[in-house]
């Protein structure tokens, strides 16, 4: 028995819950996938799928062995990408998961400037809020909005980002006056949806002093492009990251409102920190595509122009 084959066959069976995936994925018969497993099966003395005609199942050893054997392929893929990244051409497929605004924002027109410099990369954009584990997704960079905590992660801060109170200019005009946090009682708020009873919005004063102001919100949403699309169509003011508006406020369709406060519906240390596998070396698509994008977000001069710290750093 092959045994390495034998993990990546378990280990497709146990994401996917089908032999004949599994078959398909690899060029192989479903009875040959199946035998394969049974092999493993009786060589580890347990049970690790729980089989019936209509689905496959972990058993709890096939759960905690799908967990290790996860580890084990990516670190074998790991040795075989630092292995082959040593002088040779970035070239191969990408896989980049972002918080969702951000890569629709800033990440997908520089993929564009990114491919026709590197042709030889493709790269598969994921967007979603919450962080991935880049072992057992195989996903080789996770760009996040706070730095990692897991072991084994090494992190490049590429900046640190602000959130801005925005609204479209006919919604001004025709709206009452805006000129501290209290003023926002008389006015239709668009709300990001987090987890918790309420919506609120806190508010840093020059002093250093925190306000926090419940909002009573026209709309709300889990999703940015409906927040800044609604607050171009005028339906009122939004709170939004200052790379998801950069664009809006240079053209003119967006304004920003109480500039001289600092505004935020969470923290206000949040930041983009790209985050990948601590390997050596780091793989060369990896490396060429990270000071590709720093290059063009990180540093005051090559900023969206209204961002603030430019400090780089990288653990």
């Amino acid at each position: 028995m092959d045994r390495l084959r034998a993990m990546e066959l378990f280990a497709s069976v146990a994401r996917s819950g089908s032999f004949t995936e599994t078959a398909r994925l690899f060029g192989l018969s479903a009875t040959s996938v199946s035998r394969t497993i049974t092999e493993l099966e009786e060589h580890l003395n347990v049970k690790l799928l729980l089989r019936s005609t209509r689905q496959v199942a972990l058993s709890e050893a096939g759960q905690e062995y799908a967990r290790r054997v996860e580890g084990i392929l990516w670190a074998v893929k790991d040795v075989e990408s630092g292995v082959s990244a040593i002088g040779t051409v970035p070239a191969g497929p990408l896989r980049v998961h972002s918080r969702t605004m951000f890569g629709l924002r800033v990440l997908t027109p520089l993929i564009v400037e990114f491919r026709r410099l590197h042709p030889g990369i493709i790269v598969e954009l994921l967007l979603g809020e919450a962080k991935v584990d880049l072992r057992r997704h195989q996903v080789d960079i996770d760009f996040r909005i706070a730095p990692p905590a897991e072991a084994g992660i090494k992190r490049r801060m590429l900046f640190m980002s602000e959130r801005y109170l925005v609204a479209a200019p006919g919604y001004v005009r025709s709206a009452p006056p805006l000129t501290r946090p209290d003023d926002l009682a008389r006015h239709e708020c668009l709300a990001y949806h987090l987890p918790g009873s309420g919506i609120t919005w806190r508010f840093r004063k020059p002093d250093g002093s925190v306000e926090e102001l419940a909002v009573a919100p026209r709309h709300v949403t889990n999703n940015g492009m409906v927040l800044l699309e609604l607050a171009r169509l005028g339906e009122g003011i939004a709170l939004l990251d200052d790379y998801t508006v950069a664009d809006d406020l240079q053209a003119g369709t967006l304004v920003r409102l109480l500039p001289d406060l600092r505004v935020s519906n969470t923290t206000f240390e949040d930041g983009m920190y790209a985050t990948i596998l601590e390997t050596t070396p780091v793989p060369a698509k990896i490396r060429v595509f990270l000071d590709f994008v720093s290059a063009r977000v990180s540093g005051r001069e090559r900023r969206f122009g209204s961002f603030g710290q430019s400090d780089e750093t990288e653990d």
